[in-house]
């Protein structure tokens, strides 16, 4: 049987690790942040790759659609390809010591199909956005335009947790009952995990990559199958 004492140092241990997740991932040099925002972009995809799902139509639609509809307020909008495209090219880079990315380009190419929240009415947009903003950073990263787009990319998944809970909760929820909660333990010990693998001087890229799409899930829940 575990000792009482030794149970709540391990508490107050993972309690600390926490606080101090975002100044680990700070202290990260440039190749070991972009492998973890990766890790993370990883999980965070199939909240974009619904939301450009749900906002397909038919091609009977087109035409609303060019025209707009004004009742719903929404119309297709997502490039669930190019999200995997830009995803695959980041892993290519940390992979192959050869590998070149046209960051301006990408940007201007992503920007287009970033959502605006203002346009849509589904709570889907958000999660979405929080994975265009983290892919965003993360190409930002790798030009040395955004030096902490690691720890923008950690907010932004922990953060989309958080908001997460509450869009599903009908009570109000206090931050101890947020940090509780299955889904964000499981946010936090997987930055974690990920911030182990990173801090390694030989990360293995594929192995990390393989591990994110085992969960099988994003970090809301989302299932890669679904």
């Amino acid at each position: 049987m575990s000792n009482p004492k030794d149970t709540k140092r391990n508490k107050a241990k993972l309690s600390g690790d926490k606080l101090n997740t975002f100044q680990q991932v700070r202290d990260l040099s440039k190749k070991p942040a972009v492998a973890f925002s990766a890790a993370l972009l990883q999980r965070m995809l199939p909240n974009y790759e619904l939301f450009c799902e749900l906002n397909e139509v038919d091609d009977e639609d087109a035409l609303d659609i060019e025209l707009g509809d004004k009742e719903s307020g929404q119309k297709e909008f997502g490039d669930k390809e190019l999200a995997a495209k830009l995803v695959e090219l980041i892993w290519e880079w940390l992979s192959a010591s050869k590998a070149k990315i046209n960051i301006a380009v990408q940007l201007e190419k992503w920007e287009e199909v970033t959502p605006d929240i203002e346009n849509f009415d589904t709570y889907g947009v958000y999660p979405a956005l929080d994975f265009c903003m983290a892919l965003t950073a993360t190409l930002q990263l790798i030009s040395d335009e955004e030096p902490n787009g690691a720890v923008m990319v950690a907010k932004l998944s922990q953060g989309g947790v958080e908001a997460y809970l509450l869009a599903l909760s009908e009570v109000d929820l206090s931050n101890e009952e947020i940090k509780q909660d299955p889904l964000m333990q499981f946010e936090i010990e997987t930055q974690l995990e990920v911030l182990a693998m990173c801090k390694n001087k030989a990360i293995d890229f594929k192995v990390l990559r393989a591990e994110m799409k085992a969960q099988a899930m994003s970090n809301i829940g989302i299932s890669l199958a679904d």
